[in-house]
């Protein structure tokens, strides 16, 4: 059973729960419980030569109410489709050696993870070595002897005052927690430990780990050179341990040689510099980032410099959209990336001159609940890739495309389920805001069997961030709202990532505002194609887009009932308690709250509670640092004074990504469903 629980004070004391209800999903369309059966894959890495992709599968298991994983390899060409690894085994982070005879990746042994190695030819595994801590960024050195990767490196700080200890047998409790780090916990992390990330060394045939990099730092995933003979990294490193949290958009571009010594940085500009990939003749070296001006969206830009970090230059101008995990082709006269355009996540290909080709789109398909990005490809010394593929009827399946051949979705891991669930189809919307007649995208996304000449209730679902986007992916959030007979419009109001800098920084420093006419234009033009019941409009969000709900009914009445999940409603208090506790009043307000105090509750949702007549459902995970909880019980709490129908549903154990268990996304849809079929009456 989903551990959550719904909470309904009907007094000033006392507590009450809401009564079951069936919820209108026929039996034989995609209904909750569906959820543990869905299946994906993720990471597909293609062997050097073109001819194989091994990628994780991953699904859910019904009695843990967690993900397994495990390693399966198809060819390039769709067939022997097969398991890799024994049943039970959890894998993951395949990497193929240079001359693809060996597959490096790692897999749980007694609930600790380690690094395996594979001989491809003959089945044979080994376990390299034992890890302290989990490993990451593992990275094969180009003539095959060597590996580098991340790891975890714990450190016992001092305490400020020695207390006596307790008598043998005596429980005291937990330690005490002394805390000077200015970011001292991460959400779906909890406190963090004292220690950092640093880059180590390993004989490919096994051995003892050797740490490269040393002190009060974090090394992001290193890259070897052509030559072997040194590694490069993005790392904060200025000043002081604790100036990097202050200043999180800071990055370098490091290296380091591999037989030791001191660690050089290559960039200098203020901004976060990241992902190098030197070019197969050593000479350049790409890597993203931009110049930081302190917004609350930029975009992030390719760039080239010479190796030794001098003679660096924008290559990616004639593109305003992000570019990400950059990869040198074979004849090192151009890169491969990922970007997205309009709610899309293409792979496509640039020259040094910064002509761009797209090469295949709808990459993603790993958030299973809503439709955001993300996702990753791989690429072979043919320049063949390989990538995970999504579209709103399947989440992330094997594709492989070319720079001369159309992408080929290879797996279909899921037509078992499909092919006897209908989903909902989806289709793209675009309207002018009412605000400034700016063209806005969305997605309608209708119930199986939908029927034009009948009228339909409506849920608006906002996605959150605010920098982010939705797209045509699959979600089964909105096809579990489609299942249950509801028109689903999900959008990408201003602020959306995937538009270009200037739309994303719409919003800048006027956050929630006029995505509020954005969206009701939206549903606006959605009613105009006379299928929806204008009586039975229902609106929901998370995080960014709990924000836009609570301001929505603070703004306005038309909806039936609303669902605020993991919201921010005040941001005196968000900025200030959420983590990334430098971050947010740099970059999204104008300064301190003490010193904006009018800017700040100008654009907090709490200021317009009294405006409020909507049923409001509140949902939050209990360990949510991101929007802590407090912000949610804010929005509950005035809105009880108020005698406004309301209720709150925490989830325990759950951080920010609510739906992270299966159980929780099931729970999830179901309670924002109850609330909805509470207030939904039958069409006029």
């Amino acid at each position: 059973m989903a551990r959550i629980c719904l909470l309904v004070t009907s007094a000033l004391v006392g507590v009450t729960t809401l009564a079951a209800q069936q919820l209108p999903i026929p039996a034989n369309h995609f209904g909750l419980k569906d959820v543990f059966d869905l299946e994906w894959a993720a990471d597909p890495q293609i062997s050097p030569d073109g001819t194989r992709i091994v990628f994780v599968r991953s699904g859910f298991d019904v009695m843990t109410d967690g993900t397994r994983s495990n390693l399966w390899v198809i060819n390039s060409d769709g067939t022997n489709l097969r398991a890799l690894l024994a049943p039970g085994r959890n894998a993951g982070s395949p990497r193929w050696s240079p001359d693809g005879a060996r597959l490096l990746y790692t897999s749980s042994v007694q609930g600790k993870t380690e690094l395996f190695v594979r001989w491809m030819d003959s089945g044979q595994e080994a376990a390299l070595t034992q890890l302290a801590n989990q490993p990451g960024g593992m990275a094969w050195s180009p003539d095959g002897k060597w590996i580098a990767f991340t790891m975890f490196v714990p450190e016992t700080p001092k305490p400020l005052v020695e207390l006596p200890s307790p008598p043998e047998g005596a429980d005291w409790g937990p330690p005490i927690k002394f805390i000077e780090r200015a970011d001292y916990r991460a959400d779906g992390e909890g406190y963090l430990a004292s220690g950092h990330r640093h880059i180590f060394v390993l004989p490919a045939d096994g051995g003892t780990p050797r740490q490269l990099t040393h002190g009060s730092f974090d090394e992001g995933a290193p890259r070897w050179a052509p030559d072997g003979a040194a590694l490069l990294f993005a790392a904060n490193r200025h000043v002081s341990p604790d100036s990097s949290a202050y200043d999180q958009n800071d990055s370098e571009i490091y290296e380091v040689a591999v037989a030791g010594g001191p660690v050089r940085a290559l960039t200098a500009r203020h901004g976060p510099d990241h992902s190098p990939a030197v070019s197969p003749d050593g000479k350049l070296i790409a890597y993203t980032g931009y110049d930081d001006r302190y917004q609350g969206y930029q975009v992030t830009r390719l760039y080239l410099m010479n190796r030794d970090g001098s003679g660096s230059r924008l290559v990616s101008g004639k593109l305003d959209r992000d570019v990400g995990n950059p990869v040198w082709s074979r004849d090192g006269k151009g890169l491969y990336f990922q970007y997205d355009d309009q709610g899309d996540t293409k792979v496509a290909s640039i020259t040094l001159g910064g002509d761009v080709k797209d090469l295949a789109g709808g990459l993603g398909g790993l958030d299973l609940g809503r439709p955001y990005g993300g996702g990753s490809f791989s690429v072979a010394n043919d320049g063949r890739f390989a990538f995970n593929s999504t579209a709103p009827d399947h989440p992330a399946d094997v594709s492989v495309g070319g720079p001369a051949q159309p992408a080929q979705r290879l797996t279909r891991l899921n037509d078992d389920l499909f092919g006897q669930k209908p989903l909902g189809s989806v289709e793209e919307i675009w309207w002018q805001s009412s605000f400034d007649q700016r063209k806005v995208e969305g997605w309608i996304a209708k119930p199986p069997g939908f029927d034009p000449a009948k009228k339909y209730p409506l849920i608006l679902e906002i996605h959150g961030g605010p920098f982010a986007n939705y797209g045509p992916r699959y979600a089964s959030e909105i096809q579990l709202y489609a299942s249950a007979g509801y028109v689903v419009l999900y959008t990408n109001p201003r602020g959306s990532t995937s538009y270009g800098e200037e739309f994303g920084n719409l919003i800048h420093h006027d956050y929630p505002n006029h995505d509020y006419d954005d969206l009701m234009s939206g549903v606006d033009a959605v009613i105009g194609k006379g299928y929806v019941d204008p009586a039975n409009l229902f609106v929901t969000g998370g995080s960014g887009g709990g924000v836009l709900t609570a301001w929505i009914v603070g703004h306005t009445s038309r909806f039936k009932a609303a669902v605020v999940a993991k919201p921010v409603i005040n941001w005196y208090s968000f900025v200030l308690t959420a983590d990334g506790l430098p971050f947010f009043y740099r970059y999204w307000f104008p300064g301190e709250p003490w010193k904006n105090l009018e800017h700040y509750m100008k654009r907090s949702p709490i200021s317009y509670v009294g405006n409020v007549t909507t049923p409001t459902m509140l949902m939050t995970g209990e360990v949510d640092w991101r929007t802590p909880s407090s912000e949610a019980e804010q929005f509950y709490g005035a809105l009880k004074i108020r005698k406004i129908p309301t209720a709150m549903v925490r989830v325990p154990d759950a951080s920010h990504e609510i739906a992270a268990k299966p159980s929780n996304l099931m729970a999830k849809a179901g309670y924002i469903l109850g609330w909805f079929e509470r207030y939904r009456t039958a069409p006029r």
